[in-house]
């Protein structure tokens, strides 16, 4: 007798299941939600920040003043393709990779410090 309440539960659901459409689609629902809150809440700022340091490499010139992602401060002597050289003191240059330049100062602030 229990046997058969069971059984007669099972074919029940399956039943149930086979009519409804949005069964499968409602599994992967939170699935995708979650992608799309990863998606704008890490990856898009991500994408954004290394647009912007990409762009700010490109722009680097001579007599730009910069801080260094090591904290290294110093004016750019010379750009290359990709490295750059500092003077960082007088007479005192150092050459660093330019993914390395983390902040482009305004001019005259080197004085300053």
């Amino acid at each position: 007798m229990l046997l058969n309440f069971l059984i007669s539960d099972a074919h029940a659901q399956t039943a149930a299941a086979a009519n409804d459409p949005t069964g499968g689609l409602m599994q992967f629902l939170p699935f995708a939600v979650m992608i799309a809150i990863l998606y704008f809440m890490m990856i898009r700022p991500q994408m954004k920040k290394a647009k912007d340091h990409r762009a700010l490499m490109e722009s680097l010139q001579k007599g730009d003043e910069v801080i260094t992602q090591g904290g290294l401060t110093g004016r750019i002597v010379k750009v290359g393709e990709n490295y750059v050289q500092l003077e960082v003191a007088e007479n005192t240059v150092v050459t660093v990779q330019k993914p390395a330049i983390g902040v482009v100062l305004p001019k005259g602030t080197l004085k300053s410090l």
